[in-house]
C-alpha cells in the first residue's frame, strides 16, 4: 500500500492502484439498496443512474476517508469495482483537471472550455494514512460523465465486490490501536503505469 512508503519517495501526484495486467480496481460507496445488488449481480443495476457524473477512486484509504469507514449516510456499502485498464486509460486521456492550473491551461477561460468539452475530470486529493490524516502527496480521483459513465457501467466493469466487511475489520483494528494488523489487511496498491500521453495534461 502506498502509505507504507515514506513521503520523500513519493512524487506529489501519482496514480496508485491495485491492478493486474488487464484490470485496475477502483472504489465507490453507495446505499445498500444500490451497492448490495451491484455486488451480488456483478454489474450495476438499472436503478444506477447512467446520466449523472460518477467519481471513482483507486485509493482504498481515500475512499475510507470519503465514506467514514462505511458509516456515512448512503455510503454504507463500499464496492471494489474491477474495470479494464483500457477503459481507465481512455478516461484519463479524455480528462480535464477539475481546477485551473496555469502550468496546464494558459488562462481560466481556456480551462473552462476544456472542462466543458471533457467527459472526464481529475482531482488530485491528499492521500490518507490509516487514521485518515492527510499525507503530503496526492492520489487521483476520476469523475466520469456522459458516454464514459455508460461505458464504465456497461462495458469496462469486469467484477464488483462488496468490501464493506474488510473496511469494518480494518477500522476496528485501527480503533483498537493495532495499526500493524490493520495495515496488513489493506489492499496492495502500487504505482499505476498509465501511458504518459494519458497523464501529461493532468500533472
Amino acid at each position: 500500500m502506498s502509505t507504507g512508503t515514506t513521503a520523500t519517495r513519493e512524487p506529489f501526484r501519482r496514480v496508485r492502484a491495485r491492478h493486474t495486467a488487464d484490470t485496475v480496481t477502483v472504489y465507490q460507496a453507495y446505499a445498500p439498496s444500490l451497492g448490495l445488488p451491484a455486488a451480488r449481480e456483478g454489474h450495476f443495476p438499472a436503478a444506477w443512474k447512467r446520466d449523472r457524473m460518477t467519481w471513482i477512486k483507486p485509493s482504498f484509504l481515500w475512499m475510507m476517508y470519503r465514506c467514514g469507514w462505511a458509516t456515512k449516510a448512503d455510503q454504507e456499502t463500499v464496492l471494489a469495482v474491477e474495470i479494464t485498464r483500457a477503459g481507465f486509460d481512455h478516461a484519463l486521456g479524455r480528462a480535464c483537471l477539475s481546477h485551473h492550473d496555469p502550468a496546464v491551461h494558459p488562462d481560466r477561460d481556456a480551462w473552462r472550455r476544456a472542462l466543458r468539452s471533457a467527459p472526464a475530470r481529475v482531482q488530485w486529493d491528499p492521500e490518507r494514512d490509516l487514521h485518515l490524516r492527510p499525507l503530503p502527496y496526492r492520489s487521483l480521483q476520476l469523475g466520469l460523465s456522459g458516454e464514459l459513465v455508460r461505458a464504465y457501467a456497461d462495458a469496462w466493469t469486469v467484477a464488483i465486490r462488496d468490501v464493506t466487511p474488510l473496511a469494518r475489520r480494518i477500522h476496528a483494528l485501527v480503533r483498537a490501536g493495532e495499526d500493524r494488523a490493520a495495515r496488513a489487511l489493506l489492499p496492495e496498491e502500487r504505482p499505476y503505469p498509465a501511458p504518459d500521453a494519458a497523464l501529461a495534461h493532468l500533472r
